[in-house]
């Protein structure tokens, strides 16, 4: 397990859940329904990409050695920071220009899951000939 990530990952849907609970109740009078929503994606993506985080940590343990777990799990994180954060920031203070750091976030994203679909493929490719070989 991948400790650092982990850590991430658990803080990461720790906030996800209490920014959510706060939209829900403290923000829903303040923010205009669009910019409500926007805050919505924000905590939404937070969540399901702090459980991604935490996959990586689990993935990390047996396989160290892995660059594409390494840089996968950074540019999940990397990827919270930049799209959740960006999000938070605009809708809360309605900076538009913020807008533009949202769409590196979501590359991020992208990235990271590409990394652990090439994992996964060597992963399944390596597993598929060492069952051949029995």
């Amino acid at each position: 397990m991948h400790p650092l990530f982990l850590l991430f990952s658990t803080v990461s849907a720790f906030l996800a859940v209490a920014f959510g609970a706060f939209g829900a109740h403290g923000l829903k009078a303040v923010l205009s329904p669009d910019m409500l929503a926007v805050y919505k994606t924000a905590v939404t993506y937070q969540m399901w990409h702090a459980l991604g985080l935490g996959l990586i940590a689990l993935l990390y343990k047996p396989n160290q050695t892995s660059r594409l777990l390494h840089y996968a799990g950074w540019l999940m994180f990397s990827g919270i920071l930049l799209f959740s954060g960006s999000l938070y920031v605009l809708s809360l203070s309605g900076l538009k220009w913020l807008g533009m750091i949202t769409p590196l976030g979501g590359l991020c994203f992208l990235a990271a899951w590409l990394l652990l679909i090439i994992f996964s493929f060597n992963y399944y490719k390596k597993e598929a000939t060492e069952s051949d070989s029995l």
